[in-house]
């Protein structure tokens, strides 16, 4: 396969989301502009890692400069959905953020996941660079932490899932459980 290195810049929205149901969700990532859709596969795991990424950035940059203009993580749920038709580049394996002080602009770096790992080293690793607002990607952050929430419900001391009955679950000694 051959690398793919794009900057959408700068995107008109930018979004993740998820389809299925909670234990069997495929998460994407997914930005746009005029000219094309970009759509990437991610792991729950990432979004959450990239939401609280995203907020501890929003945070330092109102920190380190005064006078910047307000930015809003506010969104509605019905625009934060995915545009079809879904059609993945490759699966993400290494989540970034930037941002570009002349441009007022946050830059997510979306790195593909290696397919074998003695083949394709990180100069031939497919990048997608998405160019958004403050605004945009703080509030595809907070819709993130809100989608993750929306998972299967998790034992407080561990934060493992609480698998259905009649499932393996080492919280139940390695017995089933009989509905």
């Amino acid at each position: 396969m051959s690398r793919i290195n794009i900057d959408l810049n700068p995107v008109t929205h930018i979004t993740v989301d998820a389809i299925g149901k909670p234990g069997e969700r495929v998460f994407y990532l997914q930005g746009r502009n005029a000219e094309q859709v970009i759509t990437l596969l991610v792991e729950k795991f990432q979004v959450q890692t990239l939401a609280l990424a995203i907020e501890n950035l929003m945070s330092e940059l109102q920190e380190k400069i005064p006078g910047m203009t307000d930015a809003s993580p506010n969104y509605k749920e019905e625009q934060m959905l995915l545009e079809p038709p879904l059609d993945p580049l490759f699966r993400v394996g290494e989540l970034s953020l930037a941002y570009d002080t002349q441009q007022d602009r946050m830059i997510l770096i979306a790195k593909e996941v290696p397919i074998d790992a003695s083949e394709n080293t990180e100069e031939e690793a497919s990048e997608i660079r998405f160019w958004c607002t403050r605004s945009q990607l703080w509030a595809m952050g907070r819709w993130g932490i809100e989608l993750a929430s929306r998972g299967r419900p998790v034992w407080p001391s561990t934060g493992e899932p609480i698998l259905p009955p009649g499932e393996f679950s080492p919280k139940n000694n390695g017995h089933k459980t009989t509905p």
